[in-house]
């Protein structure tokens, strides 16, 4: 499978991501960076997988978000070393067991994000299951 994706300067440090099919996305200054698309490319790609194994579940969940924060290293090319990533699913009696399983696939089979991070940052992940109306901290 291969990606194509074109990206344009517009002007300073900015640049416009265009994929085949027109998606885009604003890179630089006062847009999301690189290196946070990467964080938001794990969020992505772990999110597509944690939905649709909860789907298959039968989970009754009404959203899902999903925190991303790295540390990078100190000297170029200053890749990330740690990455930390918060589920917050919301719904009614979901099982850890369902949620924890959607996890573990996502980090360990299915997300190539996932797997091409892990040769250089520590992957640290949590949840929290919240009430249709209760609120994120």
């Amino acid at each position: 499978m291969a990606s194509n994706i074109k990206v344009a300067w517009q002007s300073g440090n900015n640049f416009l991501a265009e994929n085949g099919s027109g998606g885009k996305a604003e890179l630089g200054p006062g847009n999301i960076r690189p290196m946070e698309m990467i964080l938001a490319s794990l969020a992505g790609c772990a999110g597509v997988d944690v939905v649709g194994v909860l789907q298959k579940k039968r989970v009754n969940f009404s959203n899902l978000e999903i925190k991303v924060s790295g540390k990078r290293a100190d000297t170029h090319p200053k890749v990330y070393t740690e990455i930390n990533v918060t589920y917050l699913i919301w719904g009614e009696g979901i099982k850890e067991k369902d949620v924890e399983q959607a996890i573990d696939l996502s980090e360990n089979k299915y997300c190539s994000v996932s797997a091409m991070l892990k040769s250089t940052a520590n992957i640290h992940s949590d949840y929290k299951i919240l009430a249709p109306d209760e609120r994120a901290e």
